[in-house]
């Protein structure tokens, strides 16, 4: 058994299998941990598999947690630069730590910061060659303080992430988000079906 096969968090994620293209290509992964145990170890192992040098994948890391400093020292200790990643345009950071959504009815404005924040990530995309198109990881790292950036707004979060779902069918992109369970479960139940067509759980 050799040393991918035998990594079990590869195996639970689907990605013990050396096969094109991307396994988790069009699928939408949902990651929640609690408070106390960090479940961010896993954001950091599919966005260091995603860029395997052996793959055409493209990353695209939506930072609502972390800045692009916290990320590349991580991975640079898992052998991946992101800086040179970066600059080959297969990696893309969008931070967005300060990100202020305006209230009230200017929330469905596109000056809306999760609105143009999908605009851009869909200009990104489509800007790749086609090859690369096909083979997006659209990852991100918090959806708790994605809440917190929209002033409290759940609705704005929720219509993000069904935009970002429209992007796995149109271009067979991979969603990766993390949230907390503890938390905000119950905040952000209603998107689970509506990303992944599951029934909540009772």
């Amino acid at each position: 058994m050799n040393q991918r096969s035998s990594n079990l968090l590869d195996e639970a994620l689907g990605l013990d299998q050396s096969i094109e293209p991307w396994p988790l290509r069009g699928r939408i992964v949902a990651i929640e941990d609690q408070v106390e145990t960090s479940g961010s170890f896993v954001l950091h192992h599919i966005l260091k598999r995603s860029l395997s040098p052996n793959s055409s994948n493209v990353s695209i890391l939506i930072a609502f947690s972390q800045p692009f400093s916290h990320y590349d020292r991580v991975l640079r200790k898992l052998g991946c630069n992101l800086v040179t990643q970066r600059d080959n345009n297969r990696f893309f950071f969008f931070d967005m730590l300060m990100l202020q959504c305006p209230g009230g009815d200017e929330g469905i404005s596109p000056e809306c910061g999760l609105i143009a924040l999908y605009g851009k990530i869909y200009k990104t995309i489509v800007a790749l060659p086609e090859v690369s198109s096909k083979n997006v990881t659209i990852i991100i790292d918090d959806l708790s303080l994605m809440e917190v950036a929209a002033n409290g707004s759940s609705d704005y979060v929720l219509d993000f992430m069904h935009y970002c779902r429209t992007l796995t069918t149109e271009f067979d992109c991979s969603l990766i988000a993390l949230n907390h369970e503890d938390i905000y479960s119950r905040m952000f139940l209603p998107w689970k079906p509506r990303l992944t067509g599951m029934k909540p759980r009772q």
